[in-house]
């Protein structure tokens, strides 16, 4: 992913959008690591002969995102209470305990920990989601 034309488009926003964009790029690296251990953890020793398969797996899907999400933090957000989401922003911790109860949780089935993540990913990650297409609509 090229990263050159952000710091041009970074700059054109106002200092609330870059408070909101900063938010949501800390989200997105808090919340990208708990899906990988959630795949390292839950999907990769569960399924049979996906152990194999899944390193590759889970490096093309999520760990692309993450190095990603990093990089736009590293260059674009200042302080550590950003860098520390889970820790210092209530609603990410909230979404990052619920998560991580599902990693933790070893009564409930596969098929319900699917669901949950199905959640994680299908709810949690899509209102951040959407910020992003709403830069993208204006040019940013």
């Amino acid at each position: 992913v090229d990263l050159s034309k952000d710091l041009p488009h970074w700059n054109k926003l106002k200092p609330d959008e870059k408070y909101f964009i900063s938010h949501i790029l800390a989200f997105f690296a808090a919340s990208d690591g708990i899906v990988n251990e959630n795949l390292g953890l839950q999907v990769c020793t569960t399924m049979p002969n996906f152990g194999d398969f899944c390193p590759q797996t889970v490096s093309l899907i999520e760990n692309v995102p993450l190095t990603d999400h990093l990089e736009l933090c590293i260059s674009r957000i200042t302080g550590d209470f950003l860098f520390n989401a889970i820790e210092t922003m209530p609603y990410v911790k909230k979404k990052a305990d619920w998560a991580l109860r599902w990693i933790a949780d070893r009564k409930s089935t596969f098929g319900e920990r699917v669901v949950a993540f199905a959640a994680v990913e299908g709810v949690f990650f899509s209102g951040a989601f959407a910020a992003i297409f709403w830069l993208k609509k204006r040019g940013l």
